[in-house]
C-alpha cells in the first residue's frame, strides 16, 4: 500500500468495495483525498468498516461538489444501463475511471513502466509468463491487476519498475489515460455481451489498448480471428505494431503455426525458439501466449537466448494445463479449470495418448463437441453426476470406466497408463464441468487432484501442491 498524491485535497467518491476497491481508497486517502467510499452491499459495507476505512453512503452526497468517481470494474458503466452512482456522475460532470487508471496516475514521472494484457482467452497465463520471463531475465518486476494481486496491492511505482497487468475489458473502460509501453490483444471472441452490449462494443473497448500508444510502445495483436485482425489493421503510427499468429507465417510479426516461434521483420528472421520442449506450453493456444510473451520480453530488451531459457522454467499456472507429477512414463495433467467442454478441448486437442478423467455438473451440451478428439483417448474414467451422461455419450467410441469419485479414477487411470504401451501416456483431469457436486470449486478439485496423484507408488511430482 502506498500514497496516491494526484487527488490530495479532493473530493472523490469510491463505488464498490470488494479487495481492489478497498485498497485504493486507502491509497487515495492516504494521498490526502477525501473519500466518499460505499457500496450497495451490506456485508461490504460493514467488512470496510471493520478494516477501518470510513464510509459514506453516496445517495446523500451532492456529486457536483466531487472531482472523480472511482468505480469498481464490477458494476455496470454501459449496459445493460449505467450504474445509479454513473448517471450521478455524468449528471455532475465529473469523471468516472477505475483504481487501475488512478494506478497509471500515480505511476506518471515516476519512470516506472507497464506491459498491459488483454484478450479473451490466454491472458492470465501470459500475463504470469511474461511476469516470469522478466524475473528470470533479473528485472524489477510486479505481476497483478485482474489476476493475483489488485493494483495497489503492488510495491509503489519506482524507476526501472515493470509492472505486468492483465486487464479485463470493464477496467480498459475505466482507464482513460490507458498508455501502455506494451500492449497485448491475445484474441476475441463473444464474451461479457451482457455488459458491452455487441460483439463491436466489446472489440471497441479492447481496442483502447492502443488508442493512446506512442512512439517508442509496442502493441502486439493476435491476428487470427477478424476482430483483432481488424483492430491490428487501424493502427497507424504510434506504436510499432507486432502481428501474432499461431495459424500462419508471417513475413512482418510473430508466428508459430508448427510451435516453432519465428520472430520477422521485413522477410527476415531476427530469432527462433523452439517451444515444442517447453511443457507448460504446450498446444497452440499456448504457443500463442509464448509470442506474447516473447515480443513484450524483446520490447524490454531481454536477449532470445534468455527468453528461451526462462520460458522452459515457467511452471505454468494451476489447475490450466499444468503438469503436476510424473510415474516413470506417465505425466499427470491437471486441468480442473476446464469446467466446459470448450475449454476442455485445448487439453484434449494437445495430447495424443489420453487417459481422461471426466464429470462433475454438466453444462448445456455436454461433451458431445469433443466427439473429434475421442480418437485420442485411450480410455475415459468418468466421476460425479455427469458419468452416466458422459458413458452414454461415449459409448460405443471410447472405452469408459464409471468410477463416481475422483480417487477411484486417478487410480484407475494410473493403472491403466502405467499398463499401456503408448509412448506418452497422459492422465489428465480436464472434467469438462462444474465441480459443485464433489467440490467447493475447480481449485479445490484440482488441489485434491494433486493431493492424491502425489501419494501414487513411484510418483515425482514437477509441481508443488498447494493444498
Amino acid at each position: 500500500m502506498f500514497a496516491v498524491t494526484q487527488f490530495k485535497g479532493k473530493r472523490v467518491a469510491m463505488f464498490g468495495l470488494a479487495r481492489s476497491g478497498i485498497s485504493c481508497a486507502r491509497a487515495l486517502t492516504l494521498g490526502g483525498a477525501e473519500v466518499f467510499a460505499w457500496d450497495d452491499s451490506d456485508p461490504a459495507v460493514e467488512k470496510a468498516r471493520a478494516e477501518g476505512l470510513q464510509v459514506t453512503n453516496l445517495h446523500t452526497v451532492d456529486f457536483r461538489t466531487l472531482s472523480a468517481l472511482v468505480l469498481s470494474p464490477g458494476v455496470p458503466l454501459t449496459h445493460p444501463e449505467p450504474h445509479w452512482t454513473v448517471v450521478k456522475a455524468r449528471a455532475a460532470g465529473i469523471e468516472v475511471i477505475g483504481d487501475t487508471e488512478v494506478f497509471a496516475r500515480a505511476m506518471q514521472g515516476t519512470g516506472a513502466r507497464m506491459v498491459a494484457i488483454t484478450g479473451t482467452n490466454g491472458k492470465s497465463t501470459t500475463t504470469a509468463l511474461i511476469g516470469h520471463v522478466l524475473k528470470e531475465a533479473g528485472l524489477d518486476v510486479d505481476v497483478g491487476g485482474n489476476i493475483g494481486q489488485a493494483v495497489f496491492n503492488l510495491r509503489q511505482p519506482a524507476r526501472d519498475r515493470i509492472y505486468v497487468l492483465e486487464l479485463s475489458s470493464f477496467q480498459i473502460d475505466l482507464m482513460p489515460g490507458l498508455s501502455p509501453d506494451v500492449g497485448i490483444l491475445t484474441n476475441l471472441t463473444p464474451d461479457h455481451l451482457d455488459r458491452h452490449g455487441d460483439m463491436q462494443h466489446y472489440a471497441d473497448v479492447k481496442a483502447r489498448m492502443f488508442a493512446k500508444q506512442r512512439d517508442g510502445q509496442t502493441a502486439l495483436v493476435g491476428v487470427d480471428d477478424e476482430w483483432c485482425a481488424e483492430i491490428a489493421g487501424r493502427i497507424h503510427g504510434g506504436p510499432d505494431v507486432r502481428r501474432v499468429s499461431v495459424v500462419r507465417s508471417l513475413d512482418n510479426g510473430i508466428s508459430a503455426h508448427d510451435g516453432i516461434l519465428r520472430d520477422m521483420r521485413d522477410g527476415g528472421v531476427s530469432a527462433t525458439l523452439d517451444l515444442r520442449d517447453m511443457p507448460a506450453l504446450r498446444g497452440r493456444h499456448n504457443w500463442q501466449n509464448a509470442c506474447m510473451a516473447y515480443g513484450a520480453a524483446r520490447a524490454m530488451d531481454v536477449d532470445a537466448r534468455l527468453i528461451a531459457e526462462a520460458m522452459r522454467s515457467f511452471p505454468g499456472l494451476a489447475h490450466r494445463m499444468q503438469e503436476i507429477g510424473r510415474a516413470g512414463a506417465v505425466a499427470f495433467v491437471n486441468d480442473s479449470k476446464a469446467t466446459n467442454a470448450d475449454a476442455a478441448e485445448k487439453a484434449l486437442a494437445t495430447y495424443a495418448d489420453i487417459f481422461w478423467i471426466a464429470g462433475g455438473i454438466a453444462k448445456s451440451g455436454g461433451i458431445e463437441p469433443l466427439a473429434p478428439y475421442f480418437p485420442r483417448i485411450r480410455k475415459a474414467y468418468l466421476i460425479g453426476v455427469a458419468a452416466v451422461d458422459f458413458a452414454a455419450t461415449l459409448a460405443g467410441k471410447v472405452e469408459f470406466e464409471i468410477c463416481e469419485t475422483l480417487p477411484r479414477a486417478v487410480q484407475a487411470a494410473h493403472r491403466d497408463a502405467a499398463a499401456s504401451a503408448a509412448a506418452d501416456p497422459v492422465v489428465l483431469l480436464s472434467p469438462a464441468c462444474a465441480s459443485f457436486d464433489q467440490y467447493k470449486n475447480f481449485e479445490v478439485r484440482g488441489d485434491a487432484f494433486a493431493e492424491i496423484v502425489s501419494r501414487l507408488p513411484g510418483i515425482r511430482m514437477t509441481q508443488e501442491r498447494t493444498v
